[in-house]
């Protein structure tokens, strides 16, 4: 198969199991069914059936993952219409942002320790509640492994997409603001797309803390890192 429908294959093979499982997502409205969990899952094991490679998905896998870009950048679009409200929060959105960044670094890098990781695992843990570039660049910067620190940005999307409802319900927070940034700092790009099931408020306060929290990462994780692993 030459590389144009090798290509093809894999992006009509990611597309159509997106819908399927969205369609799945939509009917059942499962926690545990979200579709760029589920999706992923169904890649996985197809590829594996046919016994085709990582290298071989990502011929035409790397054209979905160039749109990862223009997708983020649209996210512009509700933070745009909700200025006004950002503007009158600006106080509790740059607080929570900053509290929630550290504590979710801090976190997990002492998580990781009590159960005997090496320092360049640490190093690699450390940004995983920020976006995927960034992430990569903090991880190398420390000496962890930038590939897995992608790898660990994504568990830790999909672990609050999972988790954040449920603590949203039981700790009673049920405003824009809070459920926003509760998402947009936990889980960064994949905890924007489930604010949008919320609505464009949520959508727009998980935007503003994606960004701020890939901000604050880039500047203090580094010193995070040096400090709790010299």
């Amino acid at each position: 198969m030459n590389s144009f429908l090798l290509a093809l294959a894999m992006i009509l093979l990611t597309v159509i199991m997106y819908f399927i499982m969205n369609a799945l997502y939509v009917r059942l409205r499962s926690p545990f069914l979200v579709p760029i969990l589920t999706t992923t899952i169904a890649v996985i094991v197809t590829l594996t059936i046919f016994d085709a490679s990582y290298n071989t998905y990502m011929v035409g896998g790397k054209w979905i993952d160039a749109l990862l870009g223009p997708a983020i950048v649209s996210l512009c679009i509700p933070l745009f219409k909700q200025r006004d409200l950002i503007k009158k929060n600006l106080l509790p959105i740059a607080s929570g942002v900053v509290v929630g960044g550290v504590v979710g670094m801090v976190t997990g890098v002492l998580a990781a320790r009590l159960v005997g990781f090496s320092n360049e695992l640490l190093a690699t843990i450390l940004p995983k509640s920020i976006t995927s570039p960034i992430a990569m660049q903090i991880a190398e910067g420390l000496g962890g492994v930038p590939s897995l620190a992608t790898v660990f940005v994504i568990i830790a999307g999909l672990a609050g997409i999972l988790i954040g409802p449920q603590l949203n319900r039981l700790l009673k927070i049920d405003t824009a603001l809070g459920q926003g940034i509760g998402l947009g700092v936990a889980a960064h790009a994949i905890g924007t797309s489930k604010a949008l099931e919320y609505g464009e408020q949520e959508a727009s306060m998980s935007s503003v803390a994606m960004t701020l929290s890939a901000i604050i990462g880039a500047l203090v994780g580094p010193l995070f890192g040096f400090i709790l692993f010299p």
